[in-house]
């Protein structure tokens, strides 16, 4: 039975300028096309510039919302932000956002759930907007993680790449968009993929790389691999629905390798897969918004479409959600 009485009514993307190829990379440290195609699928990401932080590409990606959807954003009363490389640890992201826009009166959050941050941030909106304490919130989910990887790493720094995606939920008594969700966490992985700040150990295990994000690349493989297939699976069934009702499933845009790996043990095939992965890398909360308006701009997603979201990484901690996509399609 669906409770909601919330849907995503518009959305939004922003990513920097400047690209790096894997071209660039094979300057920097020591690797090639081939070998970062052949374990990635990416050959291109986007790189913020240097004064260009997660409240700026996020206001740009509300802008672009707004611009597409041709919507005012004055009266949204909660502004959600899911990142984990705002330039502030205070202020929040989401409150420079309301400071760039001026709105007059909005709650404000940042959401740190790493790669499943945008997903937990629609839930929250869900909630919020179905207890009637909130009718308009603003998710995004925004990252600039260029500015913590260690570009003399090569087994992080090809991985990584900057971005923002922004969706505007509402209130809809009669066509809820949101059909099921469901989060969960192995909080004994965390040392598999962290970013210190005040810590300097964690769980007796001293680390490293301070400022930087330190990943077991191996371990969160196959922690995906081995928990996302039974997670949607176990989703899908609890929503009261069947694989075949799913048109999209859009996961965390982590590796391309990984979330084949994922489709064929999953319920979702390959084919109706949305990524970002391939000219925008891993942009951990930002990567299912991006993924999403790729595959709205080249008309594959539709209104009213039925789509599986599901966010993994740092924590570990993954979040789903099941949604019927309620953004007018906009014509060419």
């Amino acid at each position: 039975m669906v409770y909601s009485k919330a849907q995503i009514t518009a959305i939004g993307t922003y990513v920097p300028e400047k690209v790096l190829t894997n071209t660039d990379l094979e300057k920097i440290v020591d690797t090639n096309d081939e070998w970062i195609v052949q374990r990635t699928g990416m050959r291109e990401r986007r790189i913020a510039g240097e004064h260009e932080y997660v409240s700026d590409i996020s206001c740009k990606a509300i802008e672009d919302m707004v611009k597409r959807y041709h919507i005012d954003v004055s009266d949204v009363d909660m502004i959600l932000v899911a990142t984990s490389t705002a330039e502030y640890t205070f202020p929040s992201a989401a409150a420079r956002i309301q400071h760039y826009f001026n709105i007059p009166q909005t709650g404000t959050m940042d959401v740190s759930s790493a790669c499943a941050g945008f997903v937990y941030g629609l839930q929250l909106a869900d909630s919020l907007i179905t207890s009637g304490m909130y009718h308009k919130v603003l998710v995004v989910g925004a990252e600039t993680l260029s500015k913590i990887t260690d570009y003399t790493d090569r087994s992080t720094c090809i991985l990584f790449g900057d971005g923002a995606g922004a969706v505007l939920v509402e209130r809809s008594e009669d066509k809820p968009g949101f059909l099921g969700s469901m989060s969960g966490t192995q909080g004994s992985g965390g040392i598999h993929l962290y970013k210190t700040a005040l810590g300097e150990q964690m769980e007796g295990q001293e680390l490293q790389k301070d400022g930087y994000l330190v990943q077991n690349g191996r371990e969160v493989y196959k922690w995906a691999v081995r928990n996302v297939p039974e997670k949607t699976k176990e989703l899908i069934r609890k929503s009261g629905l069947t694989p075949s009702d799913i048109q999209w499933f859009v996961p965390h845009s982590a590796n391309l390798r990984m979330i084949e790996s994922i489709c064929e043990k999953g319920p979702v095939p390959m084919e109706r897969t949305l990524t970002s992965v391939e000219l925008r890398g891993n942009t951990s909360a930002a990567s299912i918004p991006l993924a999403i308006q790729i595959a709205l701009d080249e008309g594959r997603v539709k209104y009213n479409d039925t789509m599986l979201l599901f966010g993994f990484g740092g924590g570990l901690t993954y979040a789903g959600s099941i949604i019927r996509w309620g953004a007018p399609d906009i014509e060419k």
